[in-house]
């Protein structure tokens, strides 16, 4: 029986449909990270393409960079991993946690 070690795909169909090769992923030392390139990072990752290491030394992303990328995809995609939906995102959740907050606190009063 055939064992196979360290196999990872060579490409992948990236979030936007788009192939992905280790050569088409984004630059390294990338420095400026729109969504998209952020997309093709947390793809490549998820589907072996590359490794969590590997990204983290070719873009000098820390562990807790890339956990929100991939975080923020899980939540809402693409769009998650724009700087302004992000921004939104977490004045949305502390206008429902002050809510809930006003909600509790008036229960308790009356």
């Amino acid at each position: 029986m055939m064992e196979y070690h360290n196999s990872r795909p060579l490409r992948i169909i990236g979030p936007q449909s788009e192939t992905l090769t280790r050569e088409t992923m984004p630059p390294i030392g990338t420095t400026r990270w729109v969504a998209s390139r952020k997309a093709q990072v947390v793809a490549a990752v998820e589907s072996g393409l590359m490794t969590l290491d590997e990204v983290m030394d070719r873009y000098n992303l820390s562990l807790e960079e890339f956990y929100s990328w991939q975080h923020a995809m899980d939540r809402a995609g693409i769009k998650g991993l724009r700087v302004a939906w992000a921004q939104e995102d977490r004045a949305s959740r502390r206008r429902l946690r002050e809510m809930s907050q006003q909600r509790a606190h008036h229960l308790v009063a009356a």
